[in-house]
């Protein structure tokens, strides 16, 4: 699984600082607009941020949505147009945060932690979300942009969404990105079923152990990241903000028990991989004793025939002597020997069938 990876500033540097602390291309940034309200609805998609202050007066719901990495004069000039606190513009800056929720003024900061998948591989990004009277602004890391299903619903005349205040947008921005870790885990659930299969059937190899430490090792670094979310939710929910609507905090509730729920199936899941480690060298530890006890019958059959081939190889016949062996003059004595063999062979075969030891 890929995580972002926490940037920061110079150990010393004044706190609200915004320095740029990697490389960004102005072409991988998209911003876009929505601007609605229960009849009206504008969707657009902008070249600059600048084009923005024109929308600040309006008495519609204004959703700005940055997707993919900005620079710093970009998002220095968004909280110069919506007067952004320094240090929420530093977090966004410096990816990688703790979620958490702060108050500024009269505008609400959140971070969450986003999972999500992109060709079966299991990423973590930073959503960043600044609520205010009448507007919202996201600000998103990542490739793919998650949001298409909330611009959907918008586009319908009659929706929900539209007859809602914005805290009720941004509610449902929380939700879809908690509710991304569903497929997350669904995936990780396949492929605890695939390994579990694999080893069951004994057609596993040392990289299904690798695979197992690997799943439960990302299944750690997942719960890190998403359980202050859960916090963060209940702080939303008992927290004096006056941005956020009772109405709005009965939604909340539903987002804050699939926040429980996600953690509750890491749980589960890291459980499952650790029993999948413990199966797997259970399975190893079979198959070891299956062939200790296969070397072991054919060992044991070997030793009364090298008892009899060792008696007889001496080869002591002197024709003097009462004590040389009158088996070695015999005519038959050969063809007696194999067949005094093979007959020990079948006794000891029939006993230890019997004995249901193979």
């Amino acid at each position: 699984m890929e995580y972002f990876k926490k940037t920061y500033h110079p150990p010393g540097t004044a706190p609200g600082t915004l320095t740029q602390t990697r490389e960004v291309s102005a072409e991988a940034l998209a911003i876009r607009l929505i601007d609605y309200s229960a009849t009206d609805f504008l969707e657009k998609e902008l070249a600059t941020i600048e084009e923005c202050k024109a929308y600040l007066d309006k008495v519609s719901n204004t959703w700005i949505h940055l997707q993919g990495p900005a620079d710093v004069d970009t998002i220095k000039n968004v909280g110069d147009i919506f007067g952004l606190h320094s240090l929420a513009l530093e977090d966004i800056i410096n990816t990688g945060q703790r979620p958490k929720v702060e108050e500024y003024d009269e505008q609400l900061f959140v971070i969450l932690s986003m999972p999500y998948l992109n060709n079966r591989k299991a990423h973590v990004e930073q959503v960043s979300i600044f609520l205010g009277e009448n507007y919202i602004i996201s600000f998103c890391d990542g490739d793919i942009d998650p949001f298409d299903p909330l611009r959907q619903r918008l586009r319908k005349h009659n929706a929900r969404i539209r007859q809602q205040p914005a805290d009720y947008l941004f509610y449902c921005i929380f939700d879809l990105v908690v509710d991304q870790g569903y497929p997350v885990l669904e995936s990780f659930g396949e492929d605890i079923e695939t390994i579990e299969g694999e080893i069951l059937s004994f057609a596993s190899d040392k990289t299904m152990l690798a695979q197992s430490h690997e799943i439960r090792r990302e299944l750690l670094l997942l719960r890190r990241s998403l359980w202050p979310q859960r916090e963060l939710i209940n702080n939303l929910l008992h927290g004096e903000l006056g941005l956020i609507s009772d109405n709005t905090r009965v939604y909340l509730r539903d987002c804050y028990d699939h926040s429980t729920q996600i953690i509750e199936l890491i749980e589960n899941y890291r459980e499952m991989a650790t029993s999948l480690i413990e199966l797997y060298l259970s399975s190893a530890n079979h198959r070891l004793g299956d062939i200790m006890k296969v070397l072991t019958i054919i060992a044991t059959i070997f030793i009364p025939l090298t008892f009899v081939v060792g008696v007889y190889g001496m080869n002591f016949s002197h024709p003097s002597s009462p004590w040389s062996m009158p088996e070695l003059r015999w005519y038959y004595g050969y063809p007696i020997s194999w067949g005094i063999m093979i007959a020990i062979v079948i006794a000891m075969v029939i006993y230890f069938k019997r004995k249901n030891w193979f």
